[in-house]
């Protein structure tokens, strides 16, 4: 039986691998309640998983869902499974084990105890999330927002772990090596979020000065995907990275659309010309951790501050409806309450029809415009209500 290896040893063999473009590949798992309604919505989210592991830049090989009513306490997936996983994780040389839940510490921590002799490592949804942000962070703000949510996310594993080495015999040493490691995050932590209030002051007095000017200002929200930086680059010709990736926008871009003056075809008032400033930023996702809404919220307060909400949506997807409600909570939970313009994209994408009077449907009580922000199709529909609304 090959030997334990330790979590510093483990780590610099999955790094190496990174590094030498080597071929990490995963293991994807999780419960599915008993219940048959929620068997496509499992579907869904475990797809939804593997385009994660997808944006990190890893390969899906492998994908287990158990039926389960309730998650098991000591390894979420129960002992015997999680035997069968790692068999099965040997055979295809598989590097790591990813459940698509949020884990609870002394889970987390017994699934990788035992997960060491084959040399791989398990992480559940939320270290997924914060690994894809941590690669895409590009602005120094951004990377404090991403380590603060990780600080929040491991500080209660630390604590677990030196529960459980006490529990092995190694109190006294693994007790202090806790301690001094809860004393070095509690005081990174300070600093963090002492430099995000910095962060923040500076943008309230942009703020300032933009209200100063009259400047009005318009956020782009949306499910991740859904092609919110199409959209901002169509309307500013801002130049946002646009892919077809999650969270391919991790930090706030600000660009300018130009409005030229016009006449209103019904009263002929005129209608100055003006400039309008479109704030894009995180896009959203189903289970999106706690943390990383609260370390995100002094870029989210310059989009809770905008006069118009624009929520993005793609028409050509099955599971819109599940997420236009996934974005509401989030903006609920945030207290975004603007005016609110629904923008069904990717029109040019609708295969059926039928979708589309669908969604209007589902949204008959909201503001709508359907556009195609990739074709360029139907903007000017788009700035004509914002003016409205302005």
């Amino acid at each position: 039986m090959p030997r334990n290896i330790s979590d510093r040893e483990l780590e610099q063999k999955q790094q190496n691998l990174e590094y030498q473009n080597g071929e990490l590949r995963v293991f994807v798992a999780d419960i599915l309640p008993r219940e048959f309604h929620l068997r496509e919505q499992m579907e869904d989210r475990m797809r939804e998983l593997e385009n994660l592991v997808n944006t990190y830049g890893w390969i899906v090989i492998l994908e287990h869902i158990q039926n389960k009513s309730v998650p098991d306490y000591n390894t979420f997936i129960g002992e015997w499974r999680l035997d069968e996983i790692i068999e099965q994780m040997k055979l295809e040389k598989a590097n790591v084990l990813i459940l698509g839940n949020i884990l609870k510490a002394s889970q987390i921590y017994k699934i990788n105890e035992k997960l060491k002799p084959i040399g791989a490592k398990a992480w559940d949804r939320v270290d997924l999330i914060l690994k894809i942000f941590e690669r895409h962070a590009q602005s120094k703000e951004a990377k404090l927002q991403i380590e603060l949510a990780s600080i929040k996310h491991m500080g209660p594993r630390i604590f677990d772990m030196g529960i459980e080495l006490g529990k092995q015999g190694w109190k006294g040493r693994w007790e202090t090596n806790t301690e001094i490691m809860k004393r070095h995050l509690q005081k990174r932590e300070r600093a963090i979020k002492e430099e995000l209030e910095h962060c923040a002051k500076v943008r309230a007095q942009h703020r300032q000065g933009r209200n100063r000017k009259w400047i009005s200002t318009v956020w782009v929200v949306g499910y991740t995907n859904a092609g919110k930086s199409t959209l901002t680059n169509a309307l500013t010709k801002k130049g946002v990275l646009a892919e077809d990736k999650l969270f391919a926008t991790l930090g706030t871009s600000v660009g300018k659309m130009f409005i030229e003056a016009k006449y209103n075809e019904v009263s002929w008032e005129y209608i100055p010309p003006r400039e309008v400033l479109i704030n894009d930023t995180i896009g959203f996702i189903r289970d999106l951790p706690p943390n990383l809404i609260d370390a995100f919220s002094s870029t989210l307060e310059d989009s809770i501050e905008s006069d118009i909400l624009l929520h993005v949506i793609d028409v050509s997807d099955p599971k819109a409806q599940i997420k236009i409600e996934v974005v509401n909570e989030i903006l609920e939970k945030i207290w975004a309450k603007q005016p609110r313009i629904h923008v069904l994209n990717k029109l040019d994408q609708i295969d059926e029809k039928s979708m589309l009077e669908e969604l209007k449907g589902y949204l008959e009580e909201e503001e709508i415009v359907c556009i195609s922000a990739e074709k360029k199709d139907w903007l000017d529909d788009l700035k004509d209500i914002i003016i409205q609304h302005l």
